[in-house]
């Protein structure tokens, strides 16, 4: 059995970590709030933009503009979105082990990368993929301007001819317990499960400008969601995180506690025992 001041020392340790953990949950849960705001408010944006992308669709040409070209696939991009720091349970893992799934169905050299976040690009820089762009240490001051940036550089490469097939790999926000891992192709642009029929429209402006104005902005938008969705999904499951770590704390303390009361009476059943061996061989 451990001393008393190791005991004392191990309690007074835990505290000092449990005190850490609770600042880190009140953190997260504050920026928590702001992110899922934003990232609601923007959901209804981003989806309607989608539904008006695929109402258009089935009336498009798609040799009117090159986002809109499918090719065979020989070679894919993968935009992973992680966070830069852990302590978010398994937000991070969750995110590499798809990612890691689906490149290996591919093969890992016929695969670029584009990594936002350090969690996503320390593991696959460590396995030397050939990572294309990289994007750190941005999300506490995350902006639209962030988005347009990444988009940027997913869409230069996929009007280079350099990948076919454009996925991004994120978490999904559904509720602060639950977060869901996605695999959605960004680029090329298709919806077969549109419902939308061909009909005759009217455009103004033309049908070209619309529809050159509308893909990159409808691109632009969609990564800027992704984001919000990953940065409200990582405050989620790093506030649950925290939480658990608490409680597993205030656990370890009334355990270790209860080691240190079993101790101190231990300690004093000896003293006593041997205050009693004393007295009764002095008296002999």
């Amino acid at each position: 059995m451990a001393n008393l001041k190791e005991i004392r020392d191990r309690i007074k340790s835990v505290k000092s970590i449990q005190q850490v953990t609770k600042a880190m949950k009140m953190v997260a849960a504050a920026k928590l709030r702001r992110a899922q705001q934003n990232m609601e408010q923007s959901r209804p944006y981003t989806n309607n933009l989608e539904k008006m992308i695929a109402s258009l669709l089935p009336d498009v040409e798609r040799s009117m503009l090159a986002l809109l070209e499918v090719r065979p696939v020989k070679r894919s991009a993968f935009l992973v979105i992680s966070s830069d720091r852990g302590l978010a349970g398994s937000f991070n893992t969750n995110i590499i082990k798809k990612t890691q799934t689906e490149i290996d169905v591919l093969g890992k050299d016929n695969v670029d990368i584009f990594c936002v976040g350090k969690k996503a690009r320390d593991y696959f820089k460590k396995r030397d993929y050939n990572i294309i762009e990289e994007h750190v240490d941005f999300w506490s001051d995350l902006n639209f301007g962030h988005a347009i940036k990444i988009g940027s550089g997913v869409i230069a490469e996929f009007l280079r001819g350099d990948v076919d097939e454009i996925k991004v790999v994120y978490n999904l926000f559904k509720n602060i317990a639950v977060q869901e891992v996605k695999s959605k192709i960004l680029l090329p642009i298709n919806y077969e499960d549109s419902e939308s029929k061909q009909m005759d429209r009217l455009y103004e402006p033309s049908k070209i400008e619309l529809v050159d104005a509308l893909i990159p902005r409808h691109l632009n938008v969609q990564v800027w969601q992704f984001l919000l969705e990953s940065y409200a999904s990582e405050m989620a499951a790093r506030m649950v995180s925290m939480e658990n770590a608490t409680t597993n704390a205030d656990d370890m303390i009334k355990s270790l506690q209860l080691e240190f009361n079993k101790a101190r009476q231990a300690a004093i059943t000896k003293e006593i025992l041997e205050i009693v061996g004393g007295a009764e061989a002095l008296a002999g």
